[in-house]
């Protein structure tokens, strides 16, 4: 007859319950692996989020949306310049689009004027019922810098986009396509003297000089 296991004396397992004991054990694994995994759908938004970001493609998609709503919110040359010379502050509520940290008000604004002498893709142009102290200067590339095209329409934000990166190639994207779409079509080299009427946008940093990107552009 075998002694009874002492007080604190260590009780082996039978080969059995090891077994036993195993299998509970990787059922328990896979089980928390399971309602830790989300299962998504092709096709669905959730699936969309996961899919690396093509700026190429919001640009084609996004493009002509953002010419439309900068059209709908322009404002004729002449009135923004009072309103902007008036009051500053003032103006960029009624008419701009806040973009934020201390920057100035993104605006939208419409004009028809004469281009002077092309300075690397960048043109002043000379419009009626503008102040002679007021310098407007459009670029027409073939380098096109900035956000304002992304920032005009007031409806594109940082936290559509998973990191600043793509927020920022969302902006070049959009870039890229007006050269495409717009200026493409245009001789840019060859404006100087031309009557051109132009939609665009400018940030406002100094009222008494606007560097506006086109998003349309008509040679008259």
């Amino acid at each position: 007859m075998s002694a009874a296991p002492q007080q604190g004396e260590r009780i082996g397992l039978t080969p059995k319950a090891k077994r036993i004991a195993w299998i509970v054990a990787v059922v328990v694994v896979i089980v928390a692996l399971g309602l830790g995994t989300k299962v998504v759908a092709n096709g669905s938004a959730a699936a969309a989020t996961t899919e690396a970001f093509s700026a190429q493609a919001y640009g084609k998609k996004e493009f002509p949306k953002v010419q439309a709503a900068i059209t709908k919110r322009a404002v004729d040359a002449p009135t923004l310049a009072a309103a902007i010379a008036a009051d500053p502050t003032a103006a960029g509520k009624k008419y701009g689009v806040n973009t934020g940290a201390g920057a100035g008000p993104e605006f939208s604004v419409s004009l028809t004027g004469t281009f002077g002498t092309n300075a690397s893709g960048i043109y002043p142009v000379t419009v009626a019922g503008l102040p002679q102290t007021l310098v407007v200067r459009v670029q027409t590339g073939p380098a096109i810098n900035g956000t304002d095209l992304r920032d005009a329409p007031g409806n594109i934000a940082f936290g559509d986009f998973s990191n600043q990166i793509d927020y920022q190639n969302a902006a070049t994207a959009l870039n890229d396509q007006l050269k495409k779409l717009v200026l493409a079509k245009v001789d840019t080299a060859s404006l100087t003297g031309k009557t051109v009427t132009i939609v665009g946008a400018f940030q406002l940093i100094n009222p008494n000089s606007w560097l506006i990107t086109p998003a349309s552009l008509e040679v008259k």
